[in-house]
């Protein structure tokens, strides 16, 4: 990475403001899920050892643009005070004459949480001048956020144009590392798994992995649209009908770079989401009124037998309707397989990594990344804001 990482700074008395991620699940004001506060312990704890006074800052949910006590970022400097068995200061705002005090008085080696970035329109609008305020209160500044760094807001992005130096935090580093070794380094065979509903929000992904992947191995609902582009009837499943033609498309592109698109050969159909009886039934018999919501067993088979071979291995999407435990088993079975192989593996933020944690196999996937979209985006061979305005070396 040509860009300067938090281990290049001098932090000692330094005011630190460091962007991370803790856009944490709340039910009833308690944190359910504290995984993306664990993932910054390591630069946040490397700021406290070098004597740097740390000023934290992130985003919790969608305030749109104002104070909302619902999305407070208080319970997470409670949970962050536990984890790092360390008082951690709150912030009743994340600008202003009251939080530029706390800051002045904040000793080396002490934590201030800043209040909900979002509370503030300024945030997502990337308002120079709001990007201003918040520099003013550091003398470096650190990103972290890579769940984040798809998005140019001030926190993530403007506030660069008003700081000397802009570094990577080590989760940030981590995520590009594991993710650069993906698209320049990878070792064949290169099995990408892509699944959800939409071809729409992964064409780029697609259209990344036909000039580096070996197989494309396609689940979820995106996989019906795929289906019908070769001539397939797919009864009442969920099918981008203006996409057809670019799935026909993506599959001939395929086809000239020698990389095999993999369908499903089989399903789990149901009338609907919410219908108590389903049935396993071979893609080409798919009666008019069944929908598929999840890959069979003859499909799990093959896919699985795919991903024995690999050497690398990337996968986003789930294969199902896996909220839906009678639709859930193709998704598990497909974490199962990667977590058994012998590969270098990265599973892409959002669903796919749920369903890892969800399946117990997490400690065997190289690289769960922390990002969904700024993960797809990366993939898909676009620049990321975030990573784009950071000092380069």
């Amino acid at each position: 990475m040509n860009k300067l990482g938090i281990s290049d700074l001098d932090l000692k008395g330094r005011r630190v403001f460091m962007r991370v991620d803790f856009n944490v699940p709340l039910a009833d004001g308690q944190i359910t899920d504290d995984t993306r506060i664990q993932a910054a312990l390591p630069s946040i704890r490397y700021v406290i050892e070098k004597n740097g006074k740390l000023i934290l800052a992130s985003h919790l949910g969608r305030p749109k643009g104002k104070p909302d006590p619902k999305y407070s970022l208080k319970p997470v400097a409670t949970r962050l005070g536990n984890l790092l068995r360390k008082a951690v200061q709150f912030a009743p705002d994340c600008v202003g004459p009251e939080v530029e005090k706390m800051v002045s008085d904040l000793p080396p080696g002490g934590v201030l949480m800043l209040e909900n970035l979002r509370f503030h329109a300024e945030e997502e609008k990337n308002d120079p001048e709001f990007a201003k305020q918040l520099a003013k209160l550091c003398d470096v500044y650190v990103n972290d956020a890579f769940g984040a760094a798809h998005r140019a807001h001030a926190s993530t992005a403007g506030i660069a144009a008003y700081v000397k130096q802009a570094a990577a935090g080590f989760l940030m580093e981590k995520e590009l590392e594991s993710l650069s070794y993906v698209l320049t380094r990878a070792e064949k065979p290169f099995v990408a798994i892509v699944g959800g509903a939409k071809i729409a929000d992964k064409i780029d992904l697609i259209e990344s992995f036909i000039n580096i992947a070996n197989n494309i191995l396609v689940g979820g609902a995106m996989a019906y649209t795929f289906l019908r582009a070769r001539g397939i009837a797919t009864g009442k499943s969920l099918v981008e009908s203006e996409k057809i033609a670019l799935a026909k498309d993506l599959l001939a592109k395929a086809s000239t770079k020698n990389v095999s698109i993999e369908l499903p050969v089989d399903h789990v159909v149901a009338p609907g989401l919410e219908s108590a009886a389903s049935q396993v039934i071979s893609i080409t018999e798919t009666p008019p009124d069944q929908m598929g919501l999840d890959i069979g067993p003859e499909t799990i088979r093959r896919y699985s037998g795919i991903i024995r071979q690999a050497k690398t291995i990337v996968w986003n999407g789930p294969m199902g309707v896996f909220e839906n435990p009678k639709f859930a088993s193709g998704t598990f079975a497909i974490a199962r397989a990667v977590a058994d192989s012998n590969a270098y593996s990265i599973v892409g933020g959002g669903d796919s990594a749920a369903a890892v944690a969800q399946s117990g196999v997490g400690s065997k996937i190289t690289h769960i990344s922390t990002g969904g979209g700024a993960s797809l985006e990366f993939l898909s061979g676009q620049k990321l804001p975030g990573v784009e305005v950071l000092t380069d070396k």
